[in-house]
């Protein structure tokens, strides 16, 4: 029995999204999305904008920053302040005694993206 291949082809304009440095950490971002970063500078309810952004795609268009893209702009809005999961670090060396117990929870921010302009 002969396979059929499948050609999928989308007419449908892609959506705008952009690689933005944030706290230290790059993000694919897309507007109205909602993403979770380190704590940001900020009351809640205030808005925020990043000119790192290393990249733009804009319907197939791209855009590579060397190493940021000039003129670029991600605004957010911070939408609250949180602390993330308990991560438990346990460390224990066999035959030895040794056992030690250790627990970090990081602090975050709730963003949603607002704009992204080149």
């Amino acid at each position: 029995m002969p396979f059929k291949i499948l050609t999928i082809i989308s007419n449908s304009k892609r959506d705008m999204y952009a690689i933005v440095d944030i706290a230290g950490q790059q993000f694919k971002v897309t507007q109205g999305q909602q993403i979770f970063v380190h704590r940001l500078e900020g009351v809640e309810g205030s808005k925020v904008s990043f000119d790192k952004v290393l990249m733009i795609d804009h319907e197939g268009q791209t855009k590579i920053g060397t190493p940021t893209v000039a003129g670029a702009n991600v605004e957010v809005k911070i939408l609250e302040h949180m602390k993330g999961d308990k991560v438990i670090v346990f460390k224990k060396k066999r035959r030895k005694g040794y056992q030690k117990s250790n627990g970090h929870r990081q602090y975050l921010s709730k963003v949603s993206i607002e704009n992204i302009t080149e």
